[in-house]
């Protein structure tokens, strides 16, 4: 059943739950680096969690229960998008990236697709998670790392 014919709607993307393996090294990372607020924290030993957010929105879960790294290979989340409004703050949160010696999977702003006025930086947290920052518009004329498939697909 596809989303025009279904009658089930489920109204906008509420928050995006991550299984971690060291919470507090990612409460660093989504905090300190990504500047989401620390909403709730659970220090149950064998339930740590976080939740996170903006503006008292929550945004993301944070979960430490995972055993290891993020595998691209295996199914479930493939990369988390975040969006800013200019192509300057992509660029600044990419200076600010580096700084911090965070692993990127492209140098540079890259566009979405060849031609694309949409791109960004894709870039990984300290679990190996694929996360984007992108801009709907200002990258015109940036470099398409694939010519076949959208810069966020198989990075």
């Amino acid at each position: 059943m596809t989303a025009t014919t279904s009658t089930l709607r489920t109204g906008r993307l509420g928050h995006i739950g991550l299984n971690v393996t060291d919470l507090d090294r990612s409460l660093a990372f989504y905090g300190d680096v990504l500047g989401f607020e620390v909403l709730h924290e659970n220090k149950e030993e064998g339930r740590r969690h976080a939740l996170l957010g903006r503006e008292g929105r929550l945004t993301l879960a944070l979960w430490q229960q995972a055993d290891g790294a993020y595998a691209p290979a295996l199914a479930g989340l493939h990369h988390l998008a975040l969006e800013v409004d200019t192509i300057d703050r992509v660029k600044a949160a990419e200076a600010e990236l580096k700084a911090r010696g965070v692993d990127f999977a492209y140098d540079g702003v890259v566009a979405h697709s060849e031609g694309a006025a949409s791109g960004g930086i894709f870039f990984h947290d300290p679990d190996g998670t694929r996360l984007e920052i992108y801009a709907p518009t200002g990258a015109e004329g940036a470099p398409a790392p694939q010519a076949a498939a959208p810069a966020c697909g198989f990075f």
